[in-house]
């Protein structure tokens, strides 16, 4: 007999789906990492289970496959990792996959929501162990790790949870279906409505936020029914192993078959992705990461229901305003928060090159610019203070990249490198921020991952705001900012914003940044432009992952 987990997280369910709907800031995985909320040793308990598995292979009770597989994982902090993984073949996680999965559609979905919301309830309980596997695989700094890594990613898979539930729910199992026929009897029908799962899901993990990024869809396809491969990136699979060793417990304690959920692990030497994503047997992939495979994917993988968050180039236009110091405050957070390596981070900023007002004085463009940049400059000038908000940079890649980055423009302010004073090996870079000309558009179109600003001079308002018309309609961006004191610059950008299908941020100068979102109110990302296919998390991302199978017959009187 299968435990039901429904009633236990009943309250959960209520107050998210009245979050769902009010779209008010709601959640139940508290983002301070205090010991009175996850127990007073919950930050000791958390860091030994890290370190436990160091130099190690990683354990997944009952996991099918054979030998192991030598991680590409290094710490971006500098210490040693050395993990390894189960190795899983295509054809032998296919097939484990498949196996439970009739039980699992027959649960229904009030059983699967219960399920998938223990699931969070005990990934929420192991947060700081999260906090330091996803610090020390993507290079965010512990807060931030245990916050998107922990609580923030876990309010996004209870809202694809939720979500998923509202459109099941709405589904009756069984109705009676009566057309009355004037004199003559009624046409008496019995319906049985049936949810069918698509089949096997694949969750394609990203290598900056692999649990914020990764919860969605893994729970979205795991509460409507399909069981679900998690193939992590290379260098972060840890959360992600961490979190299928939970969701596989939770499944077997409640009397499911826990190969419903699945870790195939590969390296960048030898990847899987391909051959795994094109299988006639995949129905439902989610992949965050680069352009390149996002888009080889939604070409190449026509078997399968393909949700894509690939790169874009944010931006920020700046018009005549007064509060020129918290506009600088303001973006001098939100160009440091790790390093610029998030996807709704600001690479452009466009500016009139004949200047902005700012408290009824004329300011030239080079000055803005320097304002700015100054800030930044400013904001990261104590080095302990600024490694925990600066995280570490990921990949040496990103590292290189800054290198290359710096003969593009005039360097405004000069990437540093910094010491951590925790960990010496860190590798810790401050922002480059560059002054170029809008018609050097060969330079700022496309994405370069990392702590790299671009300050456009442009011909006036309608110049900048038609540079970030033009580079969001042809590469994709997920956010945008605008700061004007005039209502007929903000309407007009608004109106832009909205066309693009952009996140529109106006006149930020307190604690809110452009490149953060909040579950259960912002939506992430839009589809509607080549940043990214979907939104995290609107009722497309979960209507898709499942469909209607009807039954009728007569009914005699």
């Amino acid at each position: 007999m299968a435990t039901n987990y429904f009633d236990a997280h009943r309250e959960t369910l209520s107050q998210a789906l009245a979050a769902l709907r009010d779209r008010d800031y709601w959640t139940p995985y508290s983002e301070r990492a205090s010991g009175s909320i996850y127990g007073e040793t919950a930050a000791e308990d958390g860091e030994a289970a890290f370190k436990a598995y160091l130099g190690k292979a990683f354990d997944l009770p009952g996991h099918p496959g054979d030998g192991v597989i030598a991680s590409d994982e290094t710490s971006p902090y500098g210490i040693a990792m050395d993990l390894s993984y189960t190795a899983l073949d295509t054809d032998t996680a296919l097939a484990a996959a498949k196996a439970g999965m009739k039980a699992w559609r027959d649960a229904g979905p009030d059983m699967r929501t219960g399920v998938c919301l223990e699931i969070l309830h005990r990934i929420n309980q192991r947060s700081f162990e999260m906090a330091h596997a996803v610090m020390h695989t993507t290079g965010q700094a512990f807060m931030m790790a245990f916050q998107a890594g922990g609580p923030h990613a876990q309010d996004r898979g209870l809202e694809a949870i939720t979500q998923a539930y509202a459109l099941q729910s709405a589904i009756p199992e069984q109705v009676r279906w009566e057309k009355p026929q004037g004199k003559n009897p009624s046409l008496i029908l019995e319906k049985r409505y049936r949810i069918m799962p698509k089949g096997v899901a694949v969750t394609v993990g990203v290598s900056t936020f692999p649990t914020w990024n990764g919860y969605p869809g893994i729970m979205a396809s795991l509460v409507t029914g399909n069981p679900v491969i998690v193939k992590p990136h290379p260098t972060a699979v840890l959360p992600l192993a961490i979190s299928v060793r939970i969701m596989r417990d939770v499944l077997q304690d409640a009397g499911f078959d826990p190969n419903l959920v699945l870790l195939q692990t590969d390296t960048r030497a030898a990847p899987v992705g391909q051959d795994l994503c094109t299988r006639p047997e995949v129905k439902l992939i989610d992949f965050t990461g680069s352009n390149f495979f996002g888009e080889w994917l939604e070409q190449k993988a026509k078997q399968a229901q393909v949700y894509t968050e690939k790169a874009g180039v944010n931006a920020v236009v700046i018009d005549d305003f007064d509060n020129l110091k918290g506009l600088c405050r303001n973006l001098a957070f939100t160009l440091s928060l790790f390093s610029g390596q998030m996807c709704t981070t600001p690479q452009n900023i466009f500016i009139p090159k004949d200047g902005i007002t700012v408290a009824g004085e004329k300011m030239s463009f080079e000055a803005v610019a320097e304002a700015i940049a100054g800030a930044v400059g400013k904001f990261n000038s104590d080095p302990a203070r600024a490694v925990h908000v600066l995280g570490a940079i990921q990949s040496p890649d990103t590292a290189a990249r800054i290198d290359t980055a710096r003969s593009l423009g005039k360097v405004l302010l000069d990437s540093q490198k910094i010491d951590h004073p925790d960990f010496p090996d860190a590798r810790v870079h401050t922002p480059l921020i560059l002054a170029i000309d809008a018609a050097e558009r060969q330079k700022y179109e496309t994405e370069l991952f990392g702590p790299i600003t671009f300050i456009i001079a442009c011909d006036g308002i309608d110049g900048a705001l038609e540079a970030w018309r033009s580079t969001v309609a042809a590469k994709g961006a997920i956010t945008s900012s605008v700061y004007s004191d005039r209502p007929a610059v903000l309407e007009a950008a608004e109106a832009l914003g909205e066309e693009l299908g952009v996140l529109m941020s106006v006149n930020l100068t307190g604690g809110t940044f452009v490149n953060q979102t909040a579950a259960f109110s912002d939506y992430h990302a839009s589809g509607a432009n080549p940043a990214a296919n979907a939104s995290l998390v609107d009722t497309a991302f979960v209507a898709g992952r499942f469909r209607v199978a009807e039954t009728r017959r007569h009914v005699e009187e």
